[in-house]
């Protein structure tokens, strides 16, 4: 039989996970929905050939019944993941839940409480554990090829567009209004992988960082408040909406769209109107009002003494993600978006002291099961994992349970307080819940 599962929140990330119930049926079953959206409701539950007593406009109109399946797929907003699991936790379901987990300390540590309580599995969506990329780096690091980790260095570069979009003109613009920093909405996947792949627990954070680019002050002198009908610069600037989703339809613009509200088959002069006026991606990157950073650096003291560093980057020409993690006996350096990484081993025979090992993961990879999903194939190696850890069987070493998540989370938590503050945050004062 399935696993049955109840969507909450319908929105991209939820039905990316869900789209493994249509590639594996006898695995699993979207039996549900809750989506305050008419318009998200009614399409996946036509997608899902949902029945009408098990479609719920909220989290909490789900929570007034009781049990209706075996576990619950939370894609709602970040601020919404505690406010809206709980409840359902107490009604005795397993959980998916997107990352990040929570948007505060002490909102972690009340999911970490109720699911102790209840005894409920929740797997966490950190999906680049599941990529064949970092798998097989923490495959060879579990192995000992490395030796003992001394550093590890992560940097994700965001995109100019994709910055524009989700963290200036987007939901996460305003870290008070969506109640997540840049770094902890962007990169927990990176602090995520940082500890996982030291396994060691954190102990010490300080970060820097600022809003290089979007200060008002920087706008161009001339520019509109909106890219189109007006503004000057509308043909030559890099983060004009004109160009980025009229013109280019660049990746991403479903965002961009949902603000046209389910109109069928939008003409371009619809979705010149919708940028016209009142959609927030046609408004000018310098004039949103934004209160987040456009880049920042992490640095992390491990309670064995090695350390860890992230760069977060945004408005990069290219979306990556880089990583070098040295070891007593060797080191992994490589770009996650080009699926190459080079093995280095310390030989002190060989030629220049060390040996070379150059490593395609497609080389890896089973053509009849990778499926290219955004996140190396990780989506649905993540699913695989959620339906085996509901089966009580053997999950991969990959598997995210919240106590695994935690401490990535608590690192993003201690970076944010380190800008804020501008001093060393000890893990501690966040784990304990100390402001």
């Amino acid at each position: 039989m399935p696993v049955t599962a109840i969507i909450v929140g319908a929105g991209h990330r939820s039905l990316a996970y869900a789209a493994y119930s249509e590639i594996y049926p006898d695995s699993l079953k979207i039996v549900g929905v809750a989506e305050p959206d008419p318009i998200r409701r009614r399409e996946t539950a036509e997608r899902f050939n949902i029945s009408a007593d098990m479609i719920f406009e909220s989290s909490e109109e789900l929570a007034g019944h009781e049990r209706l399946a075996d576990a619950v797929i939370n894609g709602t907003m970040d601020h919404m993941h505690v406010h809206t699991s709980v409840p359902l936790i107490a009604r005795g379901y397993d959980i998916l839940l997107e990352k990040p987990v929570a948007v505060n300390a002490e909102e972690m540590l009340a999911l970490k409480e109720a699911a102790a309580k209840y005894k409920t599995r929740i797997l966490v969506c950190h999906v680049l554990r599941y990529a064949p990329f970092y798998a097989k780096i923490k495959e060879l690091i579990h192995q000992g090829t490395l030796g003992e980790i001394i550093h590890l260095h992560l940097a994700e570069h965001v995109s100019y567009h994709h910055l524009a979009i989700a963290y200036v003109r987007g939901k996460w613009a305003d870290r008070f209004a969506s109640y997540s920093p840049m770094l902890l909405a962007k990169s927990s996947h990176d602090l995520d992988l940082m500890t996982w792949l030291k396994a060691v627990p954190p102990k010490d954070v300080s970060s820097f960082g600022s809003d290089f680019q979007f200060r008002p002050e920087n706008a161009p002198d001339g520019s509109a408040e909106r890219c189109i009908p007006d503004c000057i610069y509308q043909d030559t600037c890099s983060y004009s909406a004109k160009n980025l989703h009229l013109k280019q339809q660049i990746k991403r613009s479903y965002y961009v769209w949902d603000e046209l509200d389910g109109i069928a088959n939008p003409s371009l002069e619809d979705l010149r109107h919708s940028l016209e006026t009142d959609n927030p991606y046609g408004r000018c990157v310098w004039k949103t009002g934004r209160q987040n950073v456009d880049h920042q650096t992490v640095s992390v003291n491990f309670e064995d003494g090695a350390t860890g560093t992230l760069d977060m980057i945004g408005g990069a020409a290219r979306s990556q993600r880089k990583i070098h993690v040295i070891g007593t006996l060797g080191e992994v350096e490589g770009c996650f978006d080009d699926g190459i990484f080079t093995l280095r081993r310390i030989n002190p025979l060989a030629e220049n002291g060390y040996e070379v090992e150059m490593v395609n993961i497609r080389d890896y990879l089973d053509p009849h099961e990778h499926i290219d999903d955004g996140h190396g194939g990780g989506d649905m190696l993540l699913m695989k994992d959620f339906v085996a850890h509901l089966r009580d069987e053997e999950a991969s070493l990959s598997a995210t349970t919240l106590e695994d998540s935690i401490n990535g989370h608590a690192i993003a938590f201690a970076a944010d307080r380190s800008l804020l503050e501008k001093r060393l945050v000890p893990l501690e004062e966040i784990l304990s819940g100390s402001n």
